[in-house]
C-alpha cells in the first residue's frame, strides 16, 4: 500500500475567493482535513472553508494546548506545545501509513508564521509531505490599504508584534517599508515604538484584512484598545519611482 500524502494548504488571508485553484481543489476533494483551533472555537481556518467540504469527510480537530494561558518564555509554553505536535504527527503518520491523504488547512501561507510549520519539522522524514503556497496575510493587508507597499530599493522588514518595544524600534527605523505581525493586546507598545522612530504618522492598522469585517483605519487615529491577534500594521515605502 502507498503511503498517504499529507498537504499543508495555505487558504489564504480569510476571502475564499483569494485561494489558490490547486488549494480549494484539494479542499474540496479531502476525506481527511485537518485544522489547528483553540479548545471550545471552531477554528478560523476551518470557518474559512464552510461549505467547501465534502459531505463525508473525516474532520481532525487539532486543538492547542495553551494560548496565551502561559508565557512563551515559560519553559512550560514549549514543553506543551511540544508535545502537543509530536501527538498531531503520530496521528497523521497513523493516517498516512494507512494510505489515507490528509489536507491540513493553513491559515495565509503554510510556511509563514504558520504553525504547520512545526508539524512539517517532524513529518517531512516520516511520511509524504507536501505544500501548497498562498498569499499570505500581510499582502492581503497592504492590498486593503489601496498604497503600494514597495517602492524601487525600498527594504522591507517583517516583523513579530511580540518583540521587546526596544527592538521593535531598532528594528523599524532601520527600514524603508515595514509588516508588523501578530498585534493583539501589543498595539499600545507598537504604536510606541513606532512613534519613537517618527514612523506613526506613515502606519496603517488593518484586521481582518480580505474579509467581510475588514477595517483599515491609520494608526494614529486608532484606539489603544487590544485588537484581533492577526491585524497586521503597515508602513509603507517611499523610493524611487519614474
Amino acid at each position: 500500500m502507498s503511503a498517504g500524502t499529507i498537504f499543508g494548504v495555505g487558504i489564504g488571508p480569510g476571502n475564499p475567493d483569494l485561494m489558490s485553484v490547486r488549494a480549494d481543489r484539494l479542499v474540496r476533494s479531502a476525506r481527511h482535513v485537518a485544522f489547528f483551533r483553540k479548545a471550545g472555537r471552531k477554528g478560523r481556518a476551518r470557518h474559512l472553508v464552510d461549505g467547501l467540504l465534502r459531505p463525508d469527510v473525516t474532520e481532525i480537530a487539532m486543538e492547542y494546548p495553551v494560548t496565551t494561558e502561559i508565557p512563551v518564555d515559560d519553559p512550560a509554553y514549549a514543553a506543551r506545545l511540544s508535545g502537543f505536535y509530536a501527538a498531531i504527527t503520530r496521528e497523521l503518520c497513523d493516517l498516512s501509513r494507512a494510505g489515507r491523504d490528509v489536507v491540513v488547512l493553513c491559515e495565509g501561507d503554510p510556511f509563514f508564521y504558520g504553525s504547520f510549520m512545526h508539524l512539517h519539522a517532524r513529518l517531512r522524514d516520516l511520511a509524504p509531505v507536501e505544500v501548497v503556497p498562498a498569499i499570505t496575510g500581510m499582502s492581503a493587508a497592504w492590498t486593503a490599504t489601496g498604497i503600494p507597499v514597495t517602492w524601487g530599493e525600498d527594504v522591507l522588514t517583517v516583523i513579530p508584534g511580540t518583540m521587546a518595544q526596544d527592538e521593535l524600534a531598532r528594528r523599524m527605523g532601520d527600514t524603508d517599508a515595514l509588516v508588523v505581525m501578530k498585534i493583539g493586546r501589543h498595539l499600545p507598545r507598537i504604536r510606541a515604538a513606532l512613534a519613537a522612530v517618527g514612523k506613526l504618522d506613515r502606519a496603517w492598522l488593518v484586521e481582518c484584512a480580505s474579509m467581510a469585517e475588514q477595517r483599515v483605519v491609520r494608526l494614529a487615529e486608532a484606539g489603544d484598545d487590544a485588537v484581533p491577534y492577526f491585524s497586521i500594521v503597515i508602513v509603507h515605502g517611499d523610493g524611487r519611482r519614474p
